[in-house]
């Protein structure tokens, strides 16, 4: 059973989500971001000398981090067979679209911060999903996929910044659609995040 080290609410929300739609076994480890300990007092750089999260501990013991990189693997060793496309192109473009939310994500890094003077910059990036979503069920079509579990878990921050994007029609009904999802919502609740 493989290992996720989380934090609530943060991009490793996005493994939490994908690891739950896999219907694979895990087990969750929370990590304090301020101390970078965990709940048993472990110091998490002896897990991952990165210090962020997610991390994911394989049966095997090695460490795996990098969300990008976590969200293919769980893909690529789920049971049900979904997540990712497994024809070339179709990958590709699932590829694609993480490496646009990875930009995504690093936008949202000075609003953490408390800089509000980098919201218009992270409106101009949302303006590309917000055409790209027009028409699709999700970023890649009509199927879930890890891309998906990423973008959710992004545009969530809004919730917790305040940052108004209600002028994203297609991204907020996204947002609803996925929020829904059986799997969403378990990974919410384990994090203590369910509304």
């Amino acid at each position: 059973m493989v290992k996720l080290y989380y934090t609530p609410g943060a991009c490793s929300l996005a493994s939490h989500i994908a690891l739950a739609a896999s219907d694979s076994k895990y087990e969750l480890v929370k990590v304090d971001l301020k101390t970078h300990k965990l709940e048993d007092g472990t110091d998490y750089y002896t897990i991952n000398p990165k210090g962020s999260v997610p991390a994911i501990k394989l049966d095997d013991g090695l460490v795996l981090t990098e969300g990008p990189a976590i969200l293919q693997y769980v893909a690529d060793h789920n049971k049900n067979g979904l997540l990712a496309p497994t024809t070339d192109l179709a990958r590709y473009k699932t590829v694609e679209f993480l490496s646009y939310v990875s930009d995504l994500h690093k936008a949202w890094g000075p609003l953490w911060g408390g800089d509000r003077s980098a919201e218009a910059a992270l409106k101009k990036k949302y303006e590309f999903a917000e055409k790209h979503l027009e028409g699709k069920q999700y970023a890649t079509g009509s199927d879930f996929t890890i891309a998906d579990a990423y973008l959710f878990t992004v545009t969530n921050w809004a919730n917790f910044l305040k940052i108004d994007l209600s002028s994203f029609k297609n991204l907020q009904e996204f947002q609803e659609r996925v929020s829904k999802l059986s799997s969403v919502q378990r990974a919410l609740k384990e994090e203590g995040l369910a509304q």
